[in-house]
């Protein structure tokens, strides 16, 4: 999954773009490169990020997703959002897929995922982007992570979403300290649900390589990056979102070529 960030103030200023033109643009380079998905997101979720306003979201992704549909019919388009009302435009203007940082919080969207019947990803996040990572703590993370998915997932379910529906990510770095994103990474497939569920990491260039490794420029961590993504095989991930769609492609390629 591509990352397309049509915000001015991503914590990767390399993933931003400069109007549809540009996005559109970059979404088929990562498809010609190896993108399964494109995840369009108009609000920036990065640790001490402010709101922006419905109105504001959806000026910046729905002619992106419009364009990006449009010359690339057959790529996964996904929409990175928290709220019931963007999702619905983006999924009426050719979304596939909302990917939900704050699995459920605005209480429309299991309504509304269950109503148009696409996949939906539901991250685990304590606190909001403008908070998460004030002294974030924990007993078991990876108990308590699983637990609050699962919640969240039943809500779903509930609603008639089918479980095959449903994909869950451990939220790393979303209030989470390193040693919090260093079990959770380990655990694998332990966070999600139910089997049938998939599972989704977000990593790329996040800060905890420059805890790891002394990379302060999030341009400086794609190898450790990629360190992440060799793991991610081994330990039945789904999906892997990132910047770099072209290097995690040949990785990919290079380690099912040797097995």
């Amino acid at each position: 999954m591509g990352v397309l960030n049509a915000t001015p103030d991503s914590f990767h200023p390399g993933s931003r773009v400069d109007g549809v033109g540009d996005a559109v643009e970059r979404a088929v380079k990562m498809f010609e490169g190896g993108a399964d998905w494109i995840d369009v997101g108009g609000e920036s979720t990065r640790p001490g990020a402010v709101e922006v306003s419905q109105e504001e979201e959806a000026r910046r992704v729905i002619p992106i997703i419009e364009a990006v549909r449009e010359v690339l019919p057959d790529v996964g388009i996904s929409i990175d959002s928290r709220r019931e009302s963007v999702a619905r435009m983006a999924l009426d203007s050719g979304a596939d897929m909302v990917n939900d940082v704050s699995s459920l919080g605005d209480p429309g969207m299991a309504d509304l995922i269950a109503e148009s019947e696409c996949p939906i990803c539901l991250m685990h996040m304590k606190g909001l982007p403008s908070n998460m990572q004030e002294n974030p703590d924990y007993g078991d993370v990876v108990e308590e992570v699983r637990k609050s998915l699962s919640i969240s997932s039943e809500k779903l379910v509930d609603s008639g979403v089918k479980p095959s529906n449903i994909i869950v990510d451990p939220g790393i770095g979303f209030g989470k300290l390193l040693d919090h994103n260093i079990s959770l990474l380990s655990s694998g497939r332990s966070v999600v649900p139910v089997s049938e569920m998939g599972l989704m990491w977000g990593v790329s260039r996040k800060s905890m390589f420059k805890q790891m490794l002394g990379r302060e420029r999030p341009g400086d961590r794609l190898a450790g990056t990629l360190g992440v993504a060799a793991i991610a095989m081994d330990k039945g991930v789904d999906i892997i979102r990132v910047h770099d769609v072209t290097e995690h492609s040949d990785l990919f390629s290079v380690m099912e070529g040797i097995r």
